[in-house]
């Protein structure tokens, strides 16, 4: 590697980091909790569970679900249908004053066997709503979105300058060596090198995840206009449906179509997930991996009869696999421990790389000088 080359790439590592590493920070923090958010509501007592009854005891139809939470709310619509991966039992229904509300959601949950509510989950509410807010969007919006997603493409930028700037030097030591006998500062440089390596992978993995999420209101809005469109365009020029036909039978007939499929959701007219004429209803696999992979059925809101369905793109199927990826709540308590391990290492990469930077340089400096050209040789 060139002088000149040595140069553009530290200037690109310095920068690169220097711009995001707060905000990253920021992230990792509110990161950790997210990474346990089931377990937290459970703990906090804000997780609904329904009473115990046998594993076959017969269901109530989704007309009555909706009539349950109508009760709760008269003056509200419909907007969404859904049931949790691991549990059928309850569905969670939310309303809004308009189907196009985005603020002010009222949900409520209903037991799949009774018909009977069995709570009012907050939707966005308490200090767990609040960290994700921070965390999705740093209470910004959608430019908060953005805004965290050029971070993200910061922060994988300083990755890869790291691996070009440090690789050939950390050959030099035996893994996982720390040079004790220096100064405090040059150790904790070694740490930094070290957990940087240990993490990296996983942190470009979360934060390509991260970049990809932050583009979701865009990526859904893209397919709206695209493969939902084509679906819809003989529906073109037509008047909303005023009057909603069954949701059952909705339901039933899509389920017809893929009945080795689990329900995921189901959106009502004029949701961002559907047509101003139909429910969308998004079936989901029963893997592991499959359960991330929706695919949607449209269905004709006021005849409950099965218009189309089609594969969602690649893009969609991007943004969904991310998700699971971002988070580690696809692998149980297991991949969560790690996951809440391998953030807490980020945390002190992260923070040590402000330590360095903030400090006394000039030491420091010297130490990566000479290592850089020794590792050159």
């Amino acid at each position: 590697m060139t002088p000149r080359t040595l140069r553009a790439w530290s200037w690109l590592h310095k920068w690169s980091s220097l711009a995001s590493t707060l905000f990253l920070l920021v992230l990792c923090l509110t990161g950790l909790p997210l990474v346990f958010h089931h377990q937290i509501g459970q703990w906090l007592g804000t997780e609904v569970s329904s009473p115990r009854m046998r594993a076959d005891a017969p269901r109530v139809t989704l007309d009555q679900v909706m009539a349950a939470a109508r009760a709760r709310f008269p003056s509200r619509v419909g907007m969404y249908v859904s049931q949790e991966p691991d549990d059928d039992t309850i569905w969670y229904v939310t309303m809004g004053d308009t189907p196009a509300s985005t603020s002010d959601l009222k949900q409520v949950a209903v037991d799949a066997r009774t018909g009977e509510p069995l709570a009012e989950p907050r939707i966005g509410g308490g200090a767990m709503g609040a960290i994700r807010e921070i965390h999705v969007d740093l209470l910004a919006g959608e430019a908060g979105k953005l805004f965290l997603g050029f971070m993200g493409v910061l922060m994988l930028a300083a990755i890869v300058s790291g691996i070009v700037l440090y690789a050939p030097f950390m050959r030099k030591l035996r893994f996982g060596e720390v040079r004790r006998e220096r100064s405090a500062r040059v150790k904790w440089l070694d740490r930094h090198n070290l957990l940087g390596i240990v993490t990296l992978t996983w942190a470009f993995v979360v934060g390509a995840t991260g970049v990809v999420n932050t583009w979701a209101d865009l990526v859904i809005e893209h397919w709206r206009d695209d493969q939902v469109a084509d679906m819809l365009a003989h529906y073109r020029g037509l008047p909303p449906v005023t009057r909603l036909g069954s949701l059952e039978k909705a339901f039933a007939n899509a389920r017809a179509r893929q009945p080795d499929m689990k329900i995921a959701f189901i959106a009502f007219p004029g949701t961002a997930w559907a047509s101003a004429h139909h429910y969308g209803v998004f079936l989901r696999g029963r893997t592991a991996l499959t359960a991330r992979l929706v695919q949607p059925v449209l269905v004709d809101a006021a005849t409950g009869e099965v218009i189309a369905s089609r594969t969602l793109p690649w893009t969609m199927k991007t943004l969904l696999l991310s998700q699971p990826l971002h988070f580690g709540d696809y692998g149980g308590v297991p991949l969560q421990g790690l996951w809440a391990a391998l953030d807490v290492l980020t945390i002190i990469v992260l923070g040590s790389g402000l330590y360095l930077w903030f400090g006394k340089r000039g030491p420091v400096r010297q130490v990566l000088a000479s290592d850089l050209r020794s590792a050159r040789r």
